[in-house]
């Protein structure tokens, strides 16, 4: 990872090869390139524990660190994933959501592993970034609308429908 310019480091209380295996299940062009364990009992932890997980995430070089610490994450920081279709959108957002994480509203949630996500679709960043301020706003009121994006809603807000 040290020859990147920038990689993500996400630190997880615990869980974070779980958490990096989950993510590179889910999304393509992602993959663990290493896990890294302790070789010494440490104050977090275990000799032979995981502490760092190197993965690519979505074609970013990410490490997932287990840091045994009361720090979360938290809505400061999010990742976003772009989708082209309404079934990627409902299958990342289904798969992140699972059982235990939490809908907001505007294409945002937190998945079981306290990560904040924004599930985008392409056609929504298209219609906010329209040149026609009217067409814009109807995508934004559209949007507000929403917790979970609905490309049909969109295309509609943008065709005046």
């Amino acid at each position: 990872m040290a020859d990147e310019m920038l990689a993500l480091c996400l630190w997880f209380e615990k869980d974070a090869e779980a958490a990096a295996r989950f993510y590179c299940d889910l999304f393509p062009d992602s993959e663990i390139v290493s896990i890294n364990r302790s070789p010494t009992d440490w104050p977090g932890g275990k000799a032979g524990d995981v502490l760092t997980t190197d993965l690519t995430l979505l074609g970013v070089r990410t490490m997932a660190m287990s840091g045994n610490t009361d720090d979360t994450f938290t809505n400061a920081i999010s990742l976003q994933v772009f989708t082209e279709t309404q079934e990627e959108t409902d299958r990342y957002w289904d798969a992140l959501l699972g059982e235990t994480g939490s809908p907001m509203a505007c294409s945002w949630l937190t998945d079981r592993f306290g990560i904040r996500w924004q599930v985008v679709p392409r056609v929504l960043m298209e219609g906010l970034a329209h040149e026609d301020p009217e067409v814009k706003g109807r995508v934004f009121g559209a949007m507000m609308q929403m917790v979970k994006i609905d490309h049909a809603a969109i295309e509609a807000a943008i065709a005046g429908n």
